[in-house]
């Protein structure tokens, strides 16, 4: 009996020794795959965060190029407001000492015809007809002091454009230039012609006085604005490939210029890009 006993215990025994570490093995191969599992999970949660956040930085990075951009273009319609407000103070510092010139002329020449009128009422008659038939002498005509100068022609002109009376200021200057044609203001009056046209809306007139200004004083220091000025016209014609390269021409041959700068940034305005 003991013996039996002794053997059952012995195939138990075995029996155990023989199953447990199958057992153990199979537990720890499903506890292995549940934190693989576990681990494929939480890598497709990170892919997908990831692939959020770089969403996100994209609609990030392209605000920021629109905001860039919003604010250069800003900056450069600014720098052209300054730059515009520069030039209109410098026309408006040149109208003053202008002014002063004109002033000073006019009472030069108040003066000038005060003294002529004086001597016409001094003056012995001398419009008695000739013998030969009634034809006054020489003293019947006027005093000199009467003619018109270049500066009364000239200011007279240029009151009329700064009234904005720019069709008389035209005529003006165009008949200052017939009157004095070599005098050192030609080229500016040429000029102003037009700028007359220019603000007047005429722009197609404006570029053939621009053009005339350029063809016909070609050394002349208004020739800078010129070009800048027939771009403008140019550019309000929607001819833009013409302003580009009344702009060009100027950046690249005056760059010192004061319409050299109006010209980039015109072309920035335009292109959105510098020259």
């Amino acid at each position: 009996m003991r013996q039996r006993l002794c053997i059952g215990l012995l195939a138990f025994a075995i029996a155990v020794c023989t199953t447990s570490p199958a057992a153990a093995a199979n537990k720890e191969h499903q506890q292995l795959m549940a934190d693989l599992r576990m681990l494929q999970e939480q890598s497709q949660l990170l892919q997908t965060l990831l692939g959020s956040l770089n969403d996100a930085l994209k609609a990030v990075n392209t605000r920021l190029d629109q905001q860039n951009e919003v604010n250069r273009k800003a900056f450069a319609d600014s720098k052209l407001v300054i730059d515009n407000l520069t030039n209109d103070v410098r026309v408006i510092r040149e109208k003053l000492d202008d002014n002063n010139v004109r002033i000073g002329s006019l009472t030069q020449e108040v003066s000038s015809l005060r003294t002529s009128m004086q001597q016409m009422s001094t003056r012995p008659s001398t419009t008695e007809p000739d013998a030969a038939g009634g034809t006054p002498t020489a003293g019947s005509q006027p005093p000199s002091g009467m003619t018109d100068s270049p500066e009364k022609m000239w200011n007279a002109a240029w009151s009329d454009y700064t009234a904005g009376q720019y069709d008389l200021a035209v005529i003006g200057f165009e008949a200052y230039l017939k009157s004095f044609p070599k005098s050192d203001q030609a080229d500016d009056a040429q000029m102003h012609i037009g700028n007359a046209y220019l603000n007047d809306g005429k722009n197609d007139k404006a570029v053939d006085a621009y053009d005339k200004t350029i063809r016909n004083y070609p050394a002349g220091n208004v020739v800078p604005d010129a070009y800048y000025k027939k771009g403008v016209a140019l550019s309000n014609l929607k001819n833009a490939a013409g302003a580009r390269e009344a702009w060009d021409f100027v950046i690249k041959n005056y760059p010192d210029s004061n319409a050299a700068q109006q010209a980039k940034q015109r072309l920035l305005a335009q292109t959105g890009k510098p020259n």
